[in-house]
């Protein structure tokens, strides 16, 4: 990592950790550089990246503050661990994670699976099917595809927990980040037993996604099928 890398983390570190409050004015730019033995040059990129990464905000003429984030669910250490690509399970830390596995198999892409994963057509990937519950009551039902050449080792006890946990503390690899597309749709029968929506009409909010490592391998492709009612999605725009 570069030095502005390092230094963003630990600014980061320090607002998930709470020692920087939302609306707090970090130091000035030279207290900083002293803090870090930094330049100035040093400094002002790694503000940028946490700017890009929607923690902190620039008010002209008043300096630097850490920016807060407005929801339930997005105090400053969750929003940052959502940027960190941290998966559904991290999203719920602190409740309680159940998962049923409806189907996990190894099989030959189709077509359009190799395309997102860039494999080779009929290539072997690994399938998942499963169906998070939060707190005893079902959220989303997550239809995952993973190639099998470099993410190796994936078993029934591994679905039924955190696959990024497996990736990232197990197989040391880092994710990095994600391409979203997200779209409103109506259930199907098997949706609706799974999540317990019965005839109820009750629309599902689709996340299709293309996950990527940090040296830019795909890793995954997913469609996660949200029901409408337990899902909120939260984004910063940045100008």
């Amino acid at each position: 990592m570069f030095k502005y890398e390092i230094i963003a983390e630990d600014i980061q570190n320090k607002i998930q950790a709470g020692e920087y409050q939302k609306d707090e004015k970090l130091p000035q730019e030279m207290e900083l550089c002293r803090q870090y033995s930094a330049s100035r040059i040093t400094i002002r990129e790694a503000l940028d990246l946490l700017v890009n990464r929607g923690l902190i905000t620039r008010r002209r003429g008043a300096g630097t503050y850490v920016k807060a984030i407005t929801g339930e669910r997005s105090d400053s250490e969750k929003f940052a661990r959502s940027q960190q690509f941290g998966g559904f399970t991290s999203d719920m830390q602190g409740r309680n994670v159940e998962t049923t596995v409806n189907e996990f198999s190894l099989l030959r892409s189709s077509k359009d699976v190799a395309n997102r994963l860039q494999v080779q057509e009929t290539a072997f990937v690994c399938y998942i099917c499963r169906t998070r519950s939060v707190d005893g009551k079902p959220h989303v039902v997550e239809y995952t595809y993973m190639p099998t050449d470099f993410i190796p080792g994936i078993t029934e006890n591994v679905v039924k927990g955190s696959i990024y946990s497996y990736i990232e503390q197990t197989l040391k690899m880092k994710i990095k980040s994600a391409h979203r597309t997200v779209r409103a749709d109506m259930p199907t029968e098997f949706e609706r037993k799974w999540l317990e929506i019965g005839q109820e009409n009750i629309p599902i909010l689709e996340v299709e996604q293309t996950g990527y490592l940090d040296d830019g391998r795909i890793f995954e492709y997913s469609r996660s099928r949200h029901r409408a009612d337990c899902f909120e999605l939260h984004t910063v725009s940045i100008h």
